[in-house]
């Protein structure tokens, strides 16, 4: 069970006494998460096949579905741009499961910059995260409605009838995040095998109908190798986001500090495997000059396969799981988060009631803003208001990444490699400094708009962080006093 003790001084966070991190629960065992009531059946911990299945189920979204078509104008050079981003990618997850180790604590990113560079840091972390999540959470709801429609025309009949089917999207998971982890978990696991089956079917099986002569030019774009590779990962940059999704969550998960950082690395390299291997695939089957103009590359995958035309309604069904699948995993996230920075007062103190083991306020907080964000989406018409939004989180979501690699840095520079062998601290530190430097990569992949507008988007809640800090000075004084 999780430590309930108070929140860590400043004292804490010094090299010399580092933040305590919770306490783990034996493996195996059956205890109830932190805020949870002991016995209660609708709360319980992730094991490591469900924890497996968050981080695959969130790295794999909607986009995959459209991921060949998009870098196929490249040429495939695009795959060694994968490749590259693939170890970023596994870098990222091995530096977040040593820190999860270090600290295996429900809030993941933001736990680990508070515990290195104080509150401040932490709460940009926290509040850059929760935008991410809620933002992303409406974009996935409108993207599943494209899908919905291939299996439902009515749904896309009309601008309401598409916004209510967003809507339900939304709160199906919500809903069965409210209910507490032991649904949260099978829903995420469900889902997961659900989606990968009919990816599989493809990434593997469409090995076996593979024709190079549908692979087309090397490089498409009269770009140098390097440019092309560059120009490609600037698209693909993003299919990663979610590697952290166990360390944020590792309140939840059981002997967190074994784990979390398991679940980060199978969940992400096994993700990788579905990406590339699909990819690959569907290069193999669609023929490039087809590929390039294609709305559904994997329906079109499929039906060179198999003939016909029903890929399309296989590939909506699949997508729409792998939609609602991530929408669960990321709903849960959306709460932890500011669960962990309410513990530590940086939050305010209603995000962090816990029912079922699950942060219910951040979730209802969570589905509100999301869904507010898609009746406006639909009602205003205001496409370039929504994809701008979208866009700022391509920033956000990788400002937890840099800040929690250089927190990594801090802790094995510092001296606190917690009396390792030198080889495993030199490992621990060129892992930091790649995955410093895939973060970075993301940072630059977001584009200046992005960067700009986020920033923006980011420092607005700096007044947040003043009037919590000030409120929890007053607290203290009162406290001493």
């Amino acid at each position: 069970m999780t430590s309930t003790a108070a929140p860590p001084t400043e004292a804490d966070r010094a090299p010399e006494a580092p933040t305590a991190p919770e306490a783990p629960t034996a493996p195996g065992s059956a205890a109830a998460p932190s805020g949870a009531r002991p016995g209660d059946r609708h709360a319980r911990r992730f094991g490591l096949p469900v924890a497996i299945c968050l981080v695959m189920g969130n790295v794999i979204g909607g986009g995959i579905f459209l991921l060949p078509a998009s870098v196929a104008p490249f040429g495939t050079v695009s795959l060694v741009a994968f490749g590259v981003l693939t170890a970023g990618a596994i870098a990222l997850a091995l530096v977040f499961g040593r820190l999860a180790e270090r600290h295996p604590q429900t809030g993941g990113p933001y736990v680990y910059v508070r515990a290195a560079f104080g509150d401040f840091a932490g709460f940009l972390a926290a509040y850059s995260y929760w935008i991410t999540t809620w933002v992303s959470n409406a974009a996935l709801a409108v993207a599943a409605v494209g899908y919905l429609g291939v299996l439902f025309p009515a749904v896309g009949a009309h601008r309401w009838s598409m916004c209510l089917a967003a809507l339900a999207v939304q709160w199906l998971p919500a809903l069965a995040n409210l209910a507490g982890t032991r649904y949260v978990g099978a829903v995420q696991l469900v889902a997961t095998v659900l989606k990968l089956a009919p990816l599989l079917l493809v990434a593997v099986g469409g090995l076996f109908f593979f024709d190079p002569a549908n692979l087309g030019p090397f490089q498409a774009t009269g770009q140098s190798p390097v440019g092309a590779v560059s120009a490609s990962a600037a698209i693909l940059l993003f299919s990663y986001l979610g590697v952290e999704s166990a360390a944020v969550s590792a309140g939840e998960v059981r002997d967190p500090a074994r784990n979390v950082g398991r679940a980060t690395i199978l969940g992400t390299a096994g993700a990788a495997v579905v990406y590339l291997l699909g990819t690959l695939s569907v290069f193999g089957l669609v023929a490039h000059e087809k590929l390039v103009s294609s709305q559904a590359p994997f329906s079109d995958a499929v039906d060179a396969m198999f003939g016909g035309t029903w890929g399309g309604t296989a590939v909506a069904c699949a997508a729409v799981i792998s939609m609602v699948g991530a929408l669960n995993g990321w709903t849960l996230l959306s709460a932890q988060t500011p669960y962990a920075a309410a513990r530590d007062g940086l939050f305010p103190k209603v995000f962090e009631t816990k029912r079922r083991g699950v942060p219910v306020v951040g979730v209802l907080v969570t589905a509100v803003l999301a869904s507010a964000l898609t009746v406006y989406n639909y009602t205003a018409g205001s496409a370039g208001v929504f994809e701008t939004l979208v866009l700022v989180t391509t920033f956000t979501a990788t400002v937890p990444y840099l800040l929690s690699t250089a927190a990594q840095l801090y802790f094995l520079a510092s001296g606190q490699g917690e009396r390792v062998r030198r080889g495993r601290l030199v490992r621990d530190a060129v892992l930091a400094a790649l995955a410093f430097a895939f973060s970075m990569w993301l940072v630059a992949g977001s584009g200046y708009a992005a960067v700009y507008q986020g920033v923006l988007f980011l420092f607005a809640g700096v007044l947040l962080y003043a009037l919590m800090a000030a409120r929890k000075q007053r607290s203290a004084a009162r406290s001493a006093g």
